[in-house]
């Protein structure tokens, strides 16, 4: 299959050699081609560049972009879609006055999820997540981390490893499996956290580490839920078993999750609407990447991420949706990039840089993922009619998208019964 797009009116994100992360300045920069072309055979980005230069190329399938913009594939970092039901009645809650807090304690949360995922058929669970995400892959986002993390047993978290598997086997979008082996604590080990804490190192990881799905651990490191010790714990567990930690840090208070995070060289700390300056001190001295998730602040009434403190001090930054059915159910990253700019004051720039190659990094698939580079794979927003980009986070509530291009595969996203499987 080859796929040739003409008439771009631009190209974004273009970069003649691999760029894997973007940092502090350098966010503020979009390559573009104006009045451009590209093209792509099997899975693959083979040449782009300015229309004048595209006479000879030929090619089975023929795009014409004219009046629209081409860019990568929204890169989302942080999501928890494989869960089972919803919680509507808590968002009801909150509409009446209880905090997240209150709602967790009584009951509701993480904890609710995890009862209805544990009585949830693993065929089911798979359905309505696959469901979810083509739902996704239709608004441009054709790569994804996916937590598990509502299971709260050893069988249920394998459940979800074993969902998330099938997933990465049969969708042509790009997964990467992250095992948030500590989300919350069980009613049964209310008192006895660190009988909690054992099973989790001593008998989830290993089991988990067996089904060779996640490559990545992560922990909710706050208060009431887990601290640095337990943390700490759980990560060394994970380091046995070649885990590499992509953690919740910093959403409601600042525990230290974020030095030890570097500590132990994570790919990521999500979240951060609490920061502070040694935070962006441990931050600056690693190769790890901080994550905002403007969603949830959004739907929680909660600080968003301080972003320009931490792309001023020189550090990348990635935005994610955090997709999940109690803080934040929404998965469309337009939306998010639209929230980058209005409430992070990112620029549009910045904030495409942060869904897009940073969004890449952060899931450890920059190097094939997340810019228009000769060599990567065709993963692609072929949006609407816009005059510029700055259009996409202006227009935040609506949906740019005209046609994805998924592994190299053009997508009827009009179409109801278009396909996004194997």
């Amino acid at each position: 299959m080859s796929i040739l797009i003409t008439n771009i009116k631009q190209l974004l994100q273009v970069h003649d050699n691999n760029v894997l992360v973007v940092k502090g300045k350098d966010m503020k920069s979009l390559p573009i081609i104006e009045n451009a072309y590209l093209y792509i055979e099997h899975d693959t980005i083979i040449e782009y560049g300015e229309m004048k230069h595209c006479e000879g190329i030929e090619a089975e399938t023929t795009v014409d972009a004219t009046g629209k913009i081409v860019l990568p594939s929204w890169c989302d970092s942080h999501t928890h879609m494989v869960y089972a039901g919803n919680r509507t009645l808590e968002f009801v809650d909150r509409i009446n006055g209880l905090s997240y807090a209150e709602i967790a304690n009584r009951g509701g949360g993480i904890l609710n999820s995890a009862k209805v995922l544990q009585e949830t058929s693993e065929d089911d669970l798979y359905e309505q997540s696959i469901q979810r995400m083509e739902a996704l892959i239709r608004m441009g986002t054709c790569a994804f981390e996916i937590k598990t993390g509502y299971g709260l047993t050893v069988d249920a978290e394998l459940k979800m490893l074993r969902v998330i598997k099938r997933i990465k086997q049969e969708s042509l979008a790009k997964i990467t499996p992250t095992l948030l082996a500590a989300h919350a604590i069980p009613e049964a080990f209310r008192a006895k956290k660190e009988d909690y804490i054992k099973q989790i190192t001593e008998e989830l990881i290993p089991k988990a580490s067996k089904l060779n799905v996640a490559h990545y651990i992560d922990v909710f490191c706050e208060e009431g839920y887990f601290d640095i010790a337990d943390t700490e714990a759980v990560l060394k567990a994970g380091a046995k078993h070649q885990m590499r930690p992509k953690l919740h840090v910093n959403q409601f208070n600042i525990l230290g999750g974020v030095a030890l995070g570097t500590k132990y060289n994570a790919l990521s700390v999500d979240h951060l609407e609490e920061l502070n300056d040694a935070d962006v001190k441990a931050l600056k001295g690693s190769d790890t990447i901080p994550v905002a998730l403007p969603g949830c602040s959004y739907f929680l009434s909660i600080p968003y991420t301080p972003a320009r403190q931490l792309i001023d001090a020189g550090l990348p930054l990635a935005i994610a949706t955090d997709y999940n059915p109690g803080s934040a159910p929404s998965g469309n990253m337009n939306f998010i990039v639209g929230a980058a700019c209005v409430k992070l004051k990112m620029t549009p720039e910045e904030a495409i840089n942060a869904a897009t190659v940073n969004g890449a990094y952060a899931m450890g698939i920059s190097n094939m993922y997340g810019s228009i580079t000769r060599g990567k794979k065709a993963n692609l927003i072929i949006t609407k009619p816009l005059h510029h980009y700055n259009e996409i986070p202006y227009a935040f509530a609506h949906d740019p998208v005209d046609q994805v291009i998924i592994n190299g595969q053009l997508k009827d996203i009009k179409n109801p019964e278009e396909n996004f499987r194997i």
